[in-house]
């Protein structure tokens, strides 16, 4: 029996380490885990986790979120060999890293006027040269941590879109690998998020027709007019194909999240509808997870 075995029988025990750049939306993240029905805390030491977990673990709590970011610097290089660690103890561990655009950082702590953590150790006397030093400083400091992370980017999106993403995450069934496919608009930029980015742009464009142009790829008179067209019906074969093809690759390499971006003009037909279309064909197959970044930003 393993040190971290189900205490009921049932879901093994859970942690999810939320981590990321500062004023990305950890905290937002933190509250939206505890309403899931996590035990949450705040900024704990890394070298702390394990007695933490076991304490909550004698106390029949099986689920735990924990917030980690670089206050803790020193000891961040411990984190990455203790995750695998309690993996390798049957513990559920889901690391997850928020991240967001400098410019939306910037724009963040100048509307918040709050101090960067780092802010201290950036050089330069002009203060907003000093915050995008410490900015990139702790990108520079966490990218190892990143990069074994499921990665969220928070740079458009509300707290209210944050929240519903991160409870989806978490409610998602239990698998080996999550397929998450996620429509955006190029205007606003390529998701910091993507694994993939497919471009979808080249296709026909509903938004040119006019009773079409209110509407979004999810409605039933834009996905009858996409799935006439043989272009879209090949772009979305094709990367079907291409992924059918990898996803074994990433099963391999002990990936959990593989997060693939469609994008077109608007972000809301072209793009919509290929995500709804791709999220059907692998949601049998797979666990799925759909994001409309741009649509659920209005919602």
């Amino acid at each position: 029996m393993s040190e971290w075995a189900p205490l009921d029988g049932g879901n093994r025990d859970e942690v999810v380490l939320v981590t990321g750049i500062s004023g990305s939306g950890k905290s937002v993240a933190l509250h939206a885990l505890e309403d899931a029905g996590f035990f949450c805390v705040d900024n704990l030491p890394p070298e702390l986790l394990r007695p933490f977990i076991r304490l909550e673990h004698a106390r029949f709590t099986n689920r735990v979120a924990v917030a980690v970011d670089v206050r803790t610097a020193g000891s961040l290089p411990h984190l990455l060999p203790l995750i695998d660690e309690l993996r390798s103890e049957g513990l559920r561990v889901r690391p997850l890293f928020l991240d967001a655009s400098t410019d939306a950082l910037v724009r963040r702590f100048s509307e918040t006027r709050r101090p960067h953590p780092l802010s201290t150790m950036a050089s330069g006397g002009d203060s907003a040269r000093a915050l995008i030093d410490a900015i990139e400083l702790e990108r520079e400091l966490l990218a190892d941590l990143r990069e074994v992370s499921t990665v969220i980017d928070t740079s458009q999106l509300r707290p209210a879109v944050l929240r519903n993403w991160i409870r989806s995450l978490v409610g998602a069934r239990e698998a080996h690998l999550t397929l998450v496919f996620e429509s955006f608009a190029f205007k606003n930029g390529v998701p910091l998020d993507a694994d993939y980015v497919f471009d979808v742009r080249v296709l026909p464009n509903p938004y040119y027709i006019r009773e079409l142009r209110p509407l979004t790829g999810r409605d039933a008179p834009v996905a009858t007019y996409l799935e006439t067209q043989p272009e879209v019906r090949a772009m979305i074969s094709q990367i079907d194909g291409f992924l059918q093809h990898w996803l074994p690759s990433f099963e391999d390499d002990q990936r959990s999240y593989l997060t693939v971006a469609i994008g077109c003009t608007g972000g809301q037909h072209r793009s919509v509808y290929c995500v709804e279309m791709l999220a059907r064909r692998f949601e049998g197959r797979h666990a799925t997870l759909l994001r409309h970044r741009e649509l659920d930003a209005r919602d």
